[in-house]
């Protein structure tokens, strides 16, 4: 078999891919255009898992003294000759990652920055032979290794370990510092924020504003947090959002690299499906996929070639964002949500700075978050400050979907005497009561009309009614579950009064409901689904429901064996709400 290169799953060291043999997507263009067209500081925004911290690293292993000269050979910036001999090992690098930095508490926080301070400042001391600074800067260096340093000290951290690493090698320095937001976006969560902003400010403002060490300085977060906020004062500060054209490349996998990777794997014919699932982030004037999915997808892929593309980034990320909409969604949002999920867009003005302060005050401002995040993307050029938006690809629809269920059944489960009319309305086989029920929590909740496909709409309303469903704690709800000949959509077991409910969803697209109800029972009866209760002793049966949702019709259809299916109204076509 012919060797392949692995895929660098979860990796961030540009050094181990390269040298232990990892598939590498190339982005050293990046460096390129890094040194014709940095500012004094610059900030890249981009969403998580979209390689900021590769190329961060990457930058880290191409300046800094001792640089590995064949880590970059083939690659885009290997042509350029007199660039890599003008920059390449030139220069000395503070290199940071405040990913983990968080804490329950500020002393928490405080103590992993300064972790994370006393671990850069070995890393670029270990190979130095200190007896040749000066005594003051020897004692700063055993500072900076010490972690009960003080506050001011840590404020002071980055610029000092700066200034000796100027004094050592007679040159300015690069400082990267990589998800400089994580710390502020922890702090928020946990009501410290007034705290670590006053941290962060400080420390940044000695690194990156007053500092007469730095050479440039390449940030990286999710968010652009107001000026006002840690970056008072920065004239010196250029920011590359995904709105930029500039650097628009780099971050995220384009089609072409996407098809190459697929190419060398042999997975050319998974094209389609990993272009749906993960394409579809507009950066600038490139269309992007999200790395972290591809790279996922095809390792499970190249170890079971029937491997169907699923959610990776949603399992990597924090969803609260898109919670929070929902939650506070009022009648026009839950449309423009409905239109999202349907493959539409909608007109926004985005706020790209914000304090964390006021991301929760409107739902303006959530929706700024939501497109600078990665849960939207842009679609078309933006209008002024306004931007066309749109979920980018079935992932993130899936996460969408996702959230609204989970806000359904906690608003749902407020409700506790409906809960148990519906439930007991099932148990009884009281149809109209099952209507009038579920009818109204339907339009409480968001439609997902005209998504993708039939099975994908069948599947947000059997999430729904299983929430419901599995109130009542003496019930055993199971879904999907093998029985008989095939799987059913729900079954309920009620133990105490030897009861089965078997319930089969159908989306009857075309209208015709009575139809799409007696093909469910149909289906019910040809594959025995009520095998399985019978075996465990279920001697009485209540009823399958089949909600076509269409239209708002209801109906119901008998059998001798006292199950009966249900048309539900639905909020996919003439909304009750609208």
């Amino acid at each position: 078999m012919e060797h392949k290169k692995r895929l660098p799953v979860g990796m961030e060291d540009f050094a181990d891919i390269r040298r232990e043999d990892f598939y590498y997507v190339d982005k050293s263009g990046l460096i390129e255009e890094l040194i014709e067209n940095r500012g004094a500081v610059n900030l890249f925004t981009r969403p998580r898992r979209f390689g900021k911290s590769l190329n961060m690293n990457m930058l880290r292993h191409f300046f800094e003294p001792g640089c590995d000269r064949t880590l970059f050979t083939g690659l885009k910036v290997w042509e350029n000759e007199p660039l890599c001999r003008a920059y390449m090992g030139k220069y000395p690098v503070i290199s940071m990652s405040l990913k983990g930095v968080q804490g329950e508490t500020y002393e928490t926080a405080r103590g992993m920055l300064a972790m994370t301070v006393n671990e850069e400042a070995y890393r670029v001391v270990k190979n130095m032979e200190l007896h040749r600074l000066p005594q003051y800067q020897q004692t700063r260096v055993g500072r900076l290794l010490d972690h009960e340093m003080s506050e001011e000290e840590l404020m002071n951290s980055i610029r000092i370990l700066s200034s000796v690493l100027r004094d050592y090698y007679g040159q300015k320095v690069i400082i990267l510092l990589d998800e400089y937001d994580v710390p502020l976006d922890k702090a928020f969560e946990n009501r410290y924020y007034d705290s670590m902003v006053s941290l962060l400010k400080n420390m940044f403002a000695q690194a990156l504003k007053t500092n007469e060490n730095l050479y440039f300085a390449v940030v990286t977060g999710c968010l652009r947090i107001a000026k006002e906020s840690i970056f008072t004062g920065f004239n010196n500060f250029k920011v590359f959002s995904v709105t930029d054209v500039l650097y628009d490349e780099y971050f995220g996998f384009t089609d072409e690299e996407v098809r190459a990777l697929l190419e060398y794997y042999g997975l050319e014919s998974q094209w389609d499906k990993l272009r749906q699932w993960y394409d579809g982030y507009r950066f600038g004037n490139v269309d992007v996929y999200c790395p972290w999915d591809v790279i996922c997808c095809c390792q499970d892929m190249r170890v079971k070639p029937e491997t169907e593309p699923k959610g990776y980034w949603i399992n990597t990320s924090e969803n609260r964002i898109v919670r929070r909409l929902v939650k506070k969604a009022d009648r026009k949002t839950k449309r423009e949500i409905e239109q999202l999920i349907a493959g539409e867009t909608v007109l926004k003005e985005m706020r790209q700075e914000l304090t964390y302060q006021e991301i929760g005050n409107s739902i303006d401002n959530l929706w700024s978050v939501l497109f600078t995040t990665g849960y939207l993307t842009m679609k078309g050029e933006p209008s002024g400050k306004q931007l066309s938006l749109v979920i980018p690809n079935m992932e993130v629809r899936d996460i969408f979907v996702t959230q609204i269920q989970q806000w359904f059944q906690e608003l749902a489960y407020e409700d506790k005497p409906r809960l148990e009319s519906l439930c007991r309305a099932f148990r009884q086989g009281d149809a109209k009561a099952v209507e009038e029920q579920f009818t109204a929590y339907l339009k409480k909740t968001i439609s997902i009309r005209d998504i993708a496909t039939k099975s994908k709409k069948e599947n947000f309303y059997h999430g729904i009614l299983l929430g419901l469903l599995n109130y009542d704690s003496e019930w055993v709800v199971m879904s999907n579950a093998e029985s008989g000949d095939g799987y059913s959509d729900i079954l309920v077991e009620i133990e105490d009064e030897d009861m089965g409910i078997v319930i089969e969803i159908k989306y009857a697209e075309d209208g015709v409901l009575e139809t799409g109800c007696r093909q469910a029972l149909e289906q019910i009866e040809k594959k025995q689904y009520d095998e399985k209760l019978r075996l465990k002793g279920m001697t009485r049966s209540s009823l399958s429901g089949s909600p076509a949702f269409e239209n708002g019709v209801w109906q119901s259809v008998r059998n001798d064996r006292g199950i009966f299916m249900t048309e539900i109204p639905s909020i996919l076509e003439g909304a009750p709400y609208r």
